[in-house]
């Protein structure tokens, strides 16, 4: 999905004869007006549809539930307007015949105090309360405002809107992912192992992809391509690379890139997970690292260890906050102090993610193990303090769920002297989330991305996911 898409709400706006449907007509101008200031897009049946513009009976549920159906394909949720008490028969019906399956937010209009007579009055105070009950009665999820009532021209709502749009967004990309799982999990990390098909009861494919086709790829492709130069020149701007490290090596990262992205484009992937331990090191010859954070820096989230429900939480962190996401390990220990940890890799961080100048270098740990000069790639470099969320989901195959935790903390900028990529992190009552971790068989991986979008993903997740979550907070 591109992140980038606008995002379009198909619009209910309800009303009641009893009521000024002049009312109604106000608001839905100044639904179109707001929208359009927050660059949305909308659908919304002509005000020559129904007999008062707005939707009240059947009749009218008809006409906007047809043609909610004929835009099926681009609305990527609903907005139902109350500008007075509103039909909750009307709006409930509706829903049920468009069948859209997508998310919906609820927004009621403020009454004046000046303005309660029999013209001016909405009561949409109390027919939100029964529209939301009918919500629940037909066991339709569906999103409240921040205010129970609020004006549709405030700041309040243009909040309230763009926070739903992101729930849209996760939404929708989260039930239409393909993630591609290049090669198999290193035979040392049981730890990764998931189910692909409760992932595809969400609506994720997983596109397995063996190894051996990618390492063939790379070792036919012509050295003098002009993909292959410009990957090689990007690579040379991307960050600082040793002056030890040979040409050849550099070469081979470029070439395995091009590969990447072309299997990227061919099977119309939105994330990926790399068999990165250590296979690529021995059979082609350099690491996947600089490759993946490449990718990543595109919005092509790419997770270590083939780690496919790692690469799903990080692209979940993407379509929330619109931040570039890293895989991370929970890794160390800061010192006594209780709610600070230190988050590494060897690593394969995108660019923006560091927040800093990046070396481009050969991996420590392995490079322990392995021929050195085989281990070129790895992206080494302290992550810059800031705000970070943090998520990661898990297929528990023997309780038949996909389970998540969800939390918010920080970067900090205190020292810790470990190569690869390090994370000083602090996330409050840390030791009640490593417990829970602990205690509910999640991996030692979690995703993690710069600014706070937890609120987002907890409702994207748990109510229209239908996933398990805790969220820490």
């Amino acid at each position: 999905m591109d992140i980038q898409q606008k995002i379009t709400l198909g619009v209910i706006i309800g009303t009641r004869n009893i009521f000024n449907a002049q009312l109604a007509t106000e608001q839905r101008q100044k639904v179109s007006t707001q929208m359009a200031q927050l660059g949305m897009g909308y659908i919304i049946p002509d005000e020559k549809a129904t007999p008062t513009g707005a939707i009240e009976t059947r009749a009218d549920a008809k006409i906007c539930a047809e043609l909610f159906s004929s835009h099926r394909n681009s609305i990527d949720g609903i907005l139902i307007v109350l500008p007075n008490f509103g039909d909750e028969l009307g709006i409930v019906q509706t829903l049920q015949m468009a069948k859209l399956d997508v998310p919906i937010l609820v927004q009621a209009c403020n009454d004046e105090i000046g303005k309660v007579d029999v013209k001016g009055r909405r009561d949409a105070f109390c027919g939100k309360i029964s529209v939301c009950n009918n919500l629940y009665q037909y066991k339709i999820p569906f999103t409240d405002t921040t205010e129970h009532t609020c004006d549709i021209d405030s700041t309040l709502f243009a909040n309230d809107l763009e926070s739903f749009a992101s729930v849209c967004r996760v939404v929708k990309g989260l039930k239409n992912a393909r993630i591609g799982a290049f090669g198999t999990r290193p035979a040392a990390f049981q730890t990764v192992r998931y189910s692909e098909k409760l992932l595809q009861t969400s609506g994720i494919t997983v596109v397995p992809i063996d190894l051996s086709e990618i390492i063939t790829k790379a070792q036919k492709m012509d050295a003098a391509s002009d993909a292959v130069k410009e990957k090689l020149a990007a690579i040379m701007d991307y960050g600082r690379i040793p002056k030890d490290i040979k040409k050849e090596a550099i070469l081979k990262q470029a070439i395995l890139s091009v590969v990447l992205d072309m299997l990227m484009e061919e099977h119309e992937l939105d994330a990926s997970a790399i068999q990165c331990w250590n296979s690529i090191e021995n059979n082609y010859g350099c690491a996947s690292c600089l490759s993946m954070s490449m990718m990543g820096q595109r919005y092509m989230p790419s997770a270590c260890e083939t780690d496919v429900t790692g690469a799903i939480s990080m692209y979940t962190l993407l379509l929330a906050g619109n931040k570039i996401p890293a895989l991370l390990d929970w890794n160390n220990n800061y010192g006594n102090e209780p709610d600070m940890c230190v988050c590494t890799h060897c690593s394969n961080y995108p660019k923006s993610f560091m927040g800093n100048d990046i070396e481009i270098s050969k991996l420590d740990v392995l490079g322990t193990v392995l021929d050195r000069e085989r281990c070129f790639g790895a992206i080494k470099g302290k992550v810059a303090p800031g705000p970070m969320t943090f998520f990661r989901i898990s297929t528990d195959d023997m309780a038949g769920r996909i389970k998540s935790y969800l939390g918010e903390g920080e970067f900090t900028d205190d020292a810790f002297g470990m190569d690869g990529g390090i994370a000083v992190c602090k996330v409050n009552q840390l030791r009640k989330l490593l417990s829970h971790i602990c205690q509910n068989g999640f991996e030692h991986h979690v995703g993690m991305a710069r600014g706070h979008c937890a609120k987002v993903i907890h409702e994207a997740v748990s109510k229209y996911m239908k996933w398990d979550i805790y969220h820490h907070e």
